[in-house]
């Protein structure tokens, strides 16, 4: 069979690469949008960042409510493979220890010591923590912001 002038040089990848190159397009968009859309997923509450929450909620898991006179502020909750709630509350001086001794009755004493604030307390399961909190573990920290004001930042969380 004889080659006609026509012929010499022509190939059938004219009709093999529209197979070979949409598959790798599409695949190379598909790599790109998975990199894309991992790299910008920071802020989503889906994606283990913090969210907010309410504040009664975030008290609620760690066994405590809503003290009198109290401002609550900047409440939130990540969740991944535990859970934590967070929460700003700035109520009277004075009420401070009464709250903490009525929410957690059997829970150890307050420390003064001011390693972590003016007040600090540490609560478990094993150690006072009520069988009606969600969280394994409560830290309440306070700092006295004037003779009258207190910051108490409440965290409760799973382990």
């Amino acid at each position: 069979m004889a080659m006609r002038a026509q012929d010499r040089g022509h190939t059938r990848w004219g009709l093999v690469l529209p197979f070979i190159a949409v598959p790798v397009l599409v695949l190379g968009f598909l790599i790109v949008g998975l990199f894309t859309w991992a790299l910008t997923d920071r802020d989503d509450p889906r994606a283990g960042g913090p969210a907010k929450a309410a504040c009664a909620e975030v008290l609620l898991f760690g066994g405590a409510r809503m003290p009198a006179n109290t401002q609550a502020d900047q409440c939130a909750v990540q969740r991944g493979i535990d859970t934590a709630y967070t929460a700003v509350l700035r109520m009277p001086r004075e009420d401070v220890r009464g709250w903490l001794s009525e929410t957690y009755p059997d829970a150890p004493r307050v420390r003064t010591d001011g390693s972590c604030g003016a007040l600090c307390l540490d609560v478990t399961h094993e150690d006072g923590l009520p069988g009606t909190a969600e969280a394994h573990v409560v830290q309440v920290r306070v700092d006295y912001e004037d003779a009258e004001t207190a910051s108490v930042r409440f965290s409760a969380f799973t382990t």
